[in-house]
């Protein structure tokens, strides 16, 4: 039987509706909703504190809830500007640092752009700075998770993100399925083969295991011919992907990924019908 997981990307809309006010009190209301998953959002950087951290870690931990870190957004593997393309280091360094509090396993990394120059030179300076990384913060037993990008012009298709993750055992792909749909302009994942074909590239490049608990993202987004505009919510009929078909590829594969949801305020809502969709098929 597949062993998914599945939790929101931070507090969904219902959460402060409910009156609760502070991460803190996120894994016990994600445990109650038989969620067991939650990646803790650090887009616009890290402020909380080290006693804070510590303490929603600690009540993960005590709430049986599996954490991840979504490093800041400002983060830059690609960046021309060397100067600021190596600040990326000290972002990504305060980032396993608040991972390490939070409990949390795996960091999850934005590549970056590819609008000024070549693909191939964005993708050597994003393993430039990424080997730059490993050699400061030394051998952290969290992945440094790297993840798939939903606009054209950004660095991160899944090809780039697998020939990145080669270069060090640290670095994981993170599967965003609907940034890949995005970028795709649509029509990327249409049946349980196409979502299986993901999978099965990244255990032929990068082994089976990583491959079978891959850390995944998944939201409907809206898209232009750039790629990704806007994430939404799983009401939306106009724009994939559509997470039942990967719920099959799940269940017949024996699959365990880790899906964290990012819909636009219903994340955890989502999350919990996608766990009842692979439960369904089990």
């Amino acid at each position: 039987m597949a062993n998914a997981k599945f939790g929101p990307g931070g507090n969904s809309a219902s959460f402060y509706a409910e009156g609760h006010k502070s991460t803190l009190e996120a894994p016990a209301w994600v445990a109650a909703r038989g969620l067991d998953a939650y990646e803790y959002e650090a887009g616009n950087g890290i402020s909380a504190g080290e006693a804070t951290l510590r303490a929603i870690g600690q009540e993960a931990k005590k709430h049986g809830v599996l954490m991840s870190l979504h490093t800041p957004y400002f983060i830059s593997l690609s960046g021309v500007e060397e100067e600021k393309r190596l600040k990326s280091i000290s972002y990504i360094e305060k980032s396993l640092w608040a991972a390490e509090l939070l409990g949390a396993d795996t960091i999850v990394i934005h590549c970056g752009s590819a609008a000024k120059i070549s693909r191939r030179e964005a993708v050597a300076l994003a393993i430039d700075t990424l080997e730059k990384t490993i050699e400061t913060v030394g051998d952290t037993p969290i992945h440094l998770g790297i993840e798939t990008m939903g606009k054209v012009n950004q660095l991160g298709t899944l090809e780039e993100v697998v020939e990145i993750c080669k270069r060090d055992r640290h670095l994981y792909p993170v599967v965003d399925f609907g940034h890949m749909n995005a970028r795709a302009i649509g029509g990327y994942y249409t049946d349980a083969d196409s979502y299986r074909r993901t999978f099965d590239y990244i255990g032929g490049e990068l082994g089976d295991e990583i491959a079978r608990t891959l850390h995944c993202h998944f939201s409907k987004i809206e898209y232009t011919g750039a790629g990704e505009k806007k994430h939404l919510t799983f009401a939306d009929e106009t724009f994939g992907p559509w997470f039942e078909p990967l719920a099959e590829a799940i269940v017949k594969e024996n699959l365990a990924p880790r899906i964290i949801c990012e819909s636009d305020g219903t994340m955890a809502e989502d999350a919990l019908y996608m766990k009842s969709c692979v439960e369904a098929l089990s």
